[in-house]
């Protein structure tokens, strides 16, 4: 492995960025110095030296970010690789800047026991590009009732979730707190009240009503939300809540901090950018929980801002065609996100001036890396282990930027087995060029190989 320089990249450095120069040996970074981009002679074109087994490369106008970490990916392998292949799905995330992915546990088998989560780390150690970390099932089959071996499973797990489907039983719930509290877990909800949802299949909100949809009632969240911060506050356990959607959800979680509770929640780029009036008859539209209405996208925003939401995950949920061809009443839940959340969020948030690059990038690697303690996870791709950012003696996991390229989103070009996508045809601007796992690359965008390679 040959040291790798890049030069006069601008460096997500402990908080802001910097002028840097940056250093890669052996997968690590070895050295970070003032930019030399003041009388550099460095060629925009080619390497600039091949001297002493070192590359160095000029990252003029570039921007040089951690590699980004997504707490909330279906990669769909093992059970239903038709949708999506940890290959693919890692290749999908390493093409959009991530560099870690927490896959979500329905799965064939569920990985509820040592020895049904073994069959998806085998697949992973075998085939993923990036870091790949699975969580765990709540209840065995994610079916509510007897809970997962979680002394054998925590070792090798993110956290506990039955993502997919809300834990109704509050006492198997209280029950699977304790038990994660005592083994230094989260527990991660999918907070859905199925008796409320009644059947409903997109927010029940002014376009359903126009165009006579059954709608999901934002209680159907907000209630079990509810539900579990008071457990939560009884046990102690460490409470994380998936994709929220609805502002109740958001004052709920909001309250919770001011009390000291260790809860943190996540939502995703299309909560953040689009509204129930954006919806339109068309599978690509179909998730769950559904985006909700312009008050509600304004409290994600405000929490987002405010650092109450810990984190952007995209939920990226790949189906075959022909289960998103069925409309918004009939196909299947789920868009994929991995490739577009930046480039979406960049463009709408921060050149809009809502957020700054600093607050998203935060959002999208420093925080959640930093909160969910993952490089503790077994057995992480590379046995550098994973960065908690940009810094010397740090795993060289980052990602190269030119957020200048403005492009429209065709899902043609994603790597993703999945293409639905609400995001389609949107012109956004941000192209991640080159994705760094242990100092090697995991995705390079044809312009950087055209600008570095002989």
């Amino acid at each position: 492995m040959r040291k790798l320089k890049l030069v006069n990249g601008t460096v997500f450095y402990h908080g802001r960025f910097q002028n840097l120069d940056l250093t890669i040996d052996k997968g690590r970074i070895v050295r970070l110095d003032p930019s030399s981009l003041s009388g550099s002679s460095v060629s925009p074109i080619s390497p600039v030296s091949n001297e002493n087994n070192e590359i160095v490369m000029d990252c003029s106008h570039l921007h040089i970010f951690p590699g980004f970490v997504d707490l909330h990916v279906h990669f769909r392998e093992p059970g239903f690789s038709y949708k999506e292949t940890i290959e693919t799905g890692s290749r999908a995330a390493a093409h959009g800047g991530y560099t870690v992915c927490c896959t979500m546990p329905n799965l064939k088998p569920v990985p509820d026991t040592l020895e049904n989560l073994e069959v998806q780390r085998a697949i992973i150690r075998d085939k993923a590009v990036v870091h790949v970390l699975p969580y765990g099932a709540i209840t065995c089959g994610e079916k509510g009732a007897k809970l997962a071996n979680f002394e054998e499973l925590a070792p090798y797990v993110v956290a506990f979730t039955d993502d997919g489907v809300g834990v109704a039983d509050e006492g198997r719930m209280r029950e699977a707190m304790v038990k994660a509290k005592a083994l230094a877990k989260a527990i991660v909800a999918h907070a859905e009240e199925i008796a409320l949802v009644n059947g409903g299949v997109i927010h029940d909100g002014t376009y359903a009503v126009r165009h006579h949809h059954k709608g999901n009632p934002s209680a159907s969240e907000w209630k079990q939300v509810e539900r579990d911060i008071a457990l939560a506050e009884e046990t102690g356990a460490r409470y994380h809540i998936c994709h929220i959607s609805t502002k109740e959800s958001v004052a709920l979680l909001r309250e919770a901090q001011k009390k000291g509770l260790p809860v943190t929640g996540e939502t995703g780029p299309h909560y953040l950018t689009m509204t129930d009036e954006d919806l339109r008859e068309d599978g690509r539209f179909r998730m769950n929980p559904p985006i909700r209405s312009g008050a509600d996208r304004e409290a994600l925003r405000e929490a987002l801002i405010d650092g109450t939401l810990l984190a952007v995950a995209t939920d990226h949920a790949p189906h075959s065609a022909e289960e998103k061809a069925r409309g918004l009443d009939k196909s299947l839940n789920g868009i994929v996100g991995l490739e577009t959340a930046f480039p979406v969020l960049y463009t709408q948030l921060v050149l809009t001036g809502i957020l700054s690059l600093e607050q998203l990038v935060e959002a999208m690697s420093t925080r959640p890396m930093a909160s969910f303690r993952l490089p503790e996870v077994k057995e992480a791709k590379a046995s550098l282990g994973i960065p908690y950012g940009i810094d010397v003696n740090e795993p060289a996991d980052l990602g190269i930027w030119d957020l200048n390229a403005a492009y429209t989103i065709d899902p043609e070009t994603f790597l993703s087995m999945g293409h639905a996508t609400p995001f389609a045809g949107w012109t956004v601007r941000g192209v991640c060029l080159n994705t760094l796992v242990g100092g090697e690359s995991a995705y390079e965008d044809p312009a950087w190989k055209e600008r570095y390679c002989d």
